[in-house]
């Protein structure tokens, strides 16, 4: 890494000082946290489009998909209705539509003409006709416990930190699925597959109460931290805190963000690490040749539709992994906050603006825009409040008041539009 790489990471690490130096350290620490996970959801995009050139408009679907994690492995399991049998029930279900699906490809594969017409019609409209007999009524048992509080099966009572990996192995296979399909056709057919499967995921999380509660959200999700209000009871904390100049709540507040960037750096780091040594390795080289050249790559007897399958399960894997850490950071489950905005739009600023095909300024990239999109909105309350301090009450002051909610949008343009200007490889250009 050359000097002007390290000034900007020193530039992104002033901005950040200089927010808990002005503002508050519990607010500069809830960046540093964000931006740590705005990191390699960055690294997990710059995978699959700067080691590959593989366009996936639907990130946000397999971050939801990695935060469904936590609460399948780290909640406790709702026994009531376990002991029911609706679980039990939804689970069979589930194996009974897989076995039609299975039966379904099987049918296609070995059979031909019209035979394999009509198979494939009896088996898919009677076995969607078994599966709802079998499915609906075991939902409708699990629903209807507690509404208020569960009407879900809950989870398995693993320690969370197992649901990281967990998170990262549910999107893996959701892109297996997507990429086994799409990825041997055109690249925007593989844009309208991944944008179709987060919208998809995103329906079933949403009105699947008996998944994750649905748009009921799950709270209380188990933490690999100490939870702050236990701290504050800790006469040991408390006398520690004290010993500081610091009241107990802003203490406890502190001391969990810095164990959660912790555990955020660690695993930054190492993917990191991972993903350097395997850029600079021969697949590393591979993968960029192909990126540039399919034609001359399959000329030189490159499986093309293999490697960009195998680069966008990793990618994928790693924004569910991304995913986890985020409802494990929140410790709640709200899949009415996942918007292709924040979760694919805004990822994809970060790849742009760090620089694709290089993991530093992808990484670069999720600090700053992170930032940025956190700071514009009450920096353009504070602008449009200063601009028309002089002005007489009216529309137009309405009007430029009402106009600051718009600043984040406007700022993530306007940044994007000069970085392509005056940098189009990124702040960090790929070597």
């Amino acid at each position: 890494m050359n000097t002007r790489n390290l000034l900007l990471f020193a530039f992104v690490a002033a901005l950040i000082v200089g927010e808990g130096l002005t503002a508050s350290w519990n607010t500069a620490l809830g960046i540093v946290n964000m931006g740590l996970i705005s990191a390699i959801l960055a690294l997990g995009v710059n995978m699959q489009w700067g080691y590959a050139g593989l366009f996936n408009v639907g990130v946000m679907g397999f971050v939801a998909l990695g935060g469904l994690a936590p609460v399948l492995i780290a909640t406790p399991p709702v026994t009531e209705v376990w002991t029911a049998a609706g679980a039990f029930r939804i689970i069979f279900a589930l194996l009974v539509g897989a076995g039609v699906i299975a039966l379904a490809i099987l049918a296609n594969k070995r059979l031909a003409g019209a035979v394999r017409v009509i198979a494939l019609l009896v088996t898919m409209i009677g076995g969607f006709f078994l599966f709802r007999a079998l499915f609906d009524p075991a939902v409708d048992v699990v629903e209807a416990f507690t509404p208020a509080t569960y009407s879900n099966i809950g989870g398995l009572g693993l320690p969370v930190l197992l649901s990281w990996p967990v998170g990262a192995l549910l999107a893996a296979g959701a892109a297996w699925a997507v990429g086994k399909t799409a990825l041997g056709l055109r690249s925007d057919y593989l844009a309208i597959a991944t944008l179709g499967i987060a919208e998809i995921i995103l329906a079933v999380m949403k009105n699947e109460d008996w998944l994750a509660r649905g748009v009921k959200n799950v709270i209380g999700i188990p933490r690999p931290v100490p939870y702050e209000v236990d701290l504050q009871r800790s006469p040991g904390f408390v006398e520690w805190a004290a010993g500081l100049g610091s009241d107990p709540v802003t203490a406890s507040t502190i001391v969990v963000k810095l164990l959660y960037a912790g555990l955020f750096t660690a695993i930054l780091l190492a993917l990191i690490w991972a993903s350097e040594k395997a850029l600079n390795s021969p697949w590393g080289r591979m993968m960029r040749a192909i990126r540039d050249n399919e034609t001359a790559a399959e000329a030189m007897g490159k499986d093309v539709t293999r490697r960009h399958l195998q680069i966008f399960v990793l990618g994928s894997a790693i924004c569910g992994l991304a995913g986890a850490m985020i409802v494990t950071l929140d410790s709640q489950l709200t899949p009415g906050t996942y918007n292709p905005l924040r979760f694919t739009f805004l990822i994809w600023v970060m790849v742009i603006v760090g620089g694709s095909g290089n993991n530093w300024g992808a990484v670069l990239g999720g600090f700053l825009i992170w930032f940025l999109w956190i700071k514009v909105e009450p920096w353009g309350n504070a602008l449009m409040d200063f601009i028309t301090a002089g002005m007489a009450d009216g529309t137009l002051k309405t009007h430029l008041q009402e106009s600051a909610a718009h600043m984040r949008l406007l700022t993530m343009g306007l940044v994007l539009l000069l970085v392509l200007r005056f940098s189009p490889r990124g702040l960090i250009p790929e070597r």
